[in-house]
């Protein structure tokens, strides 16, 4: 997950006309032909954002079926209120389905569900359309090698960062993706998880950037990107792109991969272009579909 302020925000709630849709599983067959590639790229965001939901502070996670339910319930966000892996694991079903929404009506939050290229059965976007999802903004993911060279010039200074400076993550993270301050004490634990690595990019003494790393096995996800307003434009995702890919080849891995909204027409993209320009490439579009109101 990868977003500077007011960009490219992968939120499954402006279902856009070109995206796959549920009620044509031939359409999504051939959005998504040719697309498929291994699941170490999918479950290593899996495990990361279980890791961070199950840090408390207000969120919720469950596991059914080897997929992670993501709730947080005072955000009502589908960003924040999803279902990521699903079919992954195992096939899903429709009892799976039945526990994932009995999860999250306990809770009162409309959610989404991500559906991969890897996810079985083929069957899956069906069972959804008879269940009244829709289509939302879909999510790109992206890939790259961990060694390659990705230069970067910026004047910020970007630091591995310990529990001690868990603030200065959590606000750049706040004001990127301008979450309320309820959120300011999961985020600055995110520094306190097993097998996370967060770094902040500071001007001076001020946080101006974050992002974290997350290694599970050879595969490394970069999330969390965040620029505040005030810091754009000075290369601080660059940099910390590739701060983290060091980390990474430092803890065994050998592929990097991230994610960020999908490219389209008249949405901004600087966070794709972003993550272009640090040596990613496009490896699949994730379409993210909406429970019913």
């Amino acid at each position: 997950m990868q977003k500077a302020p007011g960009e490219n925000t992968p939120e499954a709630s402006s279902p856009p006309t070109n995206s796959p849709i549920l009620d044509d599983p031939c359409a999504y067959i051939r959005v998504m032909t040719g697309r498929i590639t291994a699941p170490a790229l999918e479950l290593v965001e899996v495990e990361a954002f279980r890791r961070f939901f199950a840090a408390g502070h207000g969120a919720h996670t469950a596991d059914v079926g080897g997929a992670a339910l993501l709730a947080l319930p005072d955000i009502r966000s589908t960003m924040l209120n999803r279902v990521a892996g699903l079919g992954l694991a195992e096939p899903a079903g429709e009892q799976h389905l039945d526990e994932i929404a009995a999860f999250f009506e306990s809770f009162g939050v409309e959610y989404a569900i991500s559906v991969a290229p890897q996810a079985q059965p083929a069957e899956l976007t069906g069972f959804l359309a008879e269940r009244g999802f829709a289509s939302g903004y879909a999510w790109t993911k992206f890939t790259r090698a961990a060694d390659e060279a990705a230069a970067s010039i910026t004047d910020l200074r970007v630091e591995l960062v310990g529990p001690e400076r868990g603030e200065d993550f959590a606000l750049v993270v706040l004001e990127a993706y301008d979450l309320p301050s309820s959120a300011a004490s999961l985020l600055a634990g995110a520094t306190e998880l097993e097998g996370y690595d967060c770094f902040v990019a500071y001007a001076d003494d001020e946080p101006a950037a974050a992002g974290a790393l997350v290694v599970l096995g050879e595969t490394a996800w970069l999330g969390f990107g965040s620029t505040r307003p005030a810091f754009r434009r000075r290369g601080g995702q660059r940099a910390l792109f590739s701060a983290r890919a060091r980390r990474a080849v430092e803890l065994g891995a050998t592929t990097l991969v991230t994610e960020t909204g999908e490219l389209l027409p008249g949405r901004p993209a600087n966070s794709y272009r972003n993550i272009v320009r640090a040596g990613f490439r496009p490896a699949y579009v994730r379409p993210n579909f909406l429970s019913p109101a």
